[in-house]
């Protein structure tokens, strides 16, 4: 009786709460048993604990062969728990080989169907997440109960040989990509700048049209509405026409022309330096014939000494009378 008892207590044991424990009955799968205290007969079950919830890692770094048949070295770490505590105890004898062969196999499957300058630049995430279902659906065929939490490509890299080489080229691309965006960045300043000047000059001609157009209907209204006046009355009409054109052909000069009599010259005054002369207050005589036109004063000068000569030779006379 002792004995059984001792060989009843040693039965007992706990199961923690991140744990499951797998129970095998002769080396065969009885059942999977949750946390707290179980009990299972001793030397007849064997039961192993499972840790289910703790997130396990593997770093990994080969050395491969790429499409265009350059050898590329790619380092990459997975982050994986345990699912299926079953099948992660009895489908596989070394569960992180397994995950091991399977993350190569992976890796070497879509390095070698991408090019080497896709790895090293643009094409990591790609090359991460390639990997990273391939390499699940591969623990899923062995049935390794293992699910891959993430993956991550943490290097690429040329070997050492070329690695000055390659870091060359990467660099020319990089200003390659800085000068395109460049390039966008001034056009979209530009363009835009473009197409308002465009569309104003647009706009300005258009209204030059309409404004030109206006005034070419304004001036058959107006010419219609003079043509009816000047059937009427012909002669009235032209001298009007006449004293408008003159009017408007000297509205912009600062001379004035006086008509004369056929035998005396034409007499040319300039009025802006007579009235500027005058509303300084005719400062001086000299002053005065300095801004006078030459040919003006001498035909004043010859008036007066004429004017003067017919007054004395009138004085002149009525003295004689008087005598």
């Amino acid at each position: 009786m002792v004995a059984l008892a001792i060989w009843a207590a040693t039965g007992f044991y706990l199961v923690d709460q991140s744990e499951r424990g797998v129970v095998l009955r002769f080396g065969k799968f009885q059942e999977i048993v949750t946390p707290g205290l179980q009990w299972n007969p001793p030397l007849i079950d064997d039961v192993r604990m499972v840790n289910v919830t703790r997130v396990r890692s593997l770093t990994q770094t080969q050395s491969m062969l790429t499409q265009d048949e350059n050898i590329v070295s790619v380092e990459m770490s997975a982050q994986y728990q345990v699912a299926d505590p079953r099948s992660y105890v009895l489908n596989v004898r070394n569960s992180e080989l397994s995950l091991e062969n399977a993350l190569d196999s992976a890796l070497r499957h879509v390095v070698g169907g991408t090019d080497m300058i896709e790895i090293l630049t643009s094409g990591r995430e790609i090359l991460g997440s390639s990997v990273s279902s391939r390499l699940q659906s591969y623990l899923d065929d062995y049935g390794t109960g293992i699910l891959l939490q993430t993956l991550n490509v943490e290097s690429t890299a040329p070997p050492d040989a070329v690695v000055d080489a390659f870091d060359d080229v990467i660099r020319a691309r990089e200003d390659r990509q800085r000068t395109i965006n460049q390039g966008i960045a001034y056009a979209n300043a530009i363009i835009p700048e473009a197409q308002g000047q465009a569309q104003r000059l647009v706009e300005q001609g258009q209204g030059y049209r309409e404004s030109v157009v206006a005034e070419a209907e304004g001036q058959v209204n107006r010419f219609n509405a003079l043509l009816g006046q000047y059937e009427q009355n012909p002669s009235i009409m032209r001298e009007r026409l006449y004293l408008d054109a003159l009017s408007e052909v000297f509205a912009n000069t600062s001379k004035v022309m006086v008509d004369v009599s056929e035998s005396s010259p034409l007499m040319v005054l300039p009025l802006d330096r007579l009235s500027g002369a005058a509303t300084s207050g005719a400062s001086s005589q000299a002053g005065n014939d300095d801004e006078l036109d030459p040919r003006v004063l001498e035909r004043m000068r010859s008036s007066q000494s004429s004017s003067n000569s017919n007054s004395n030779s009138s004085n002149s006379g009525i003295r004689r009378e008087g005598r």
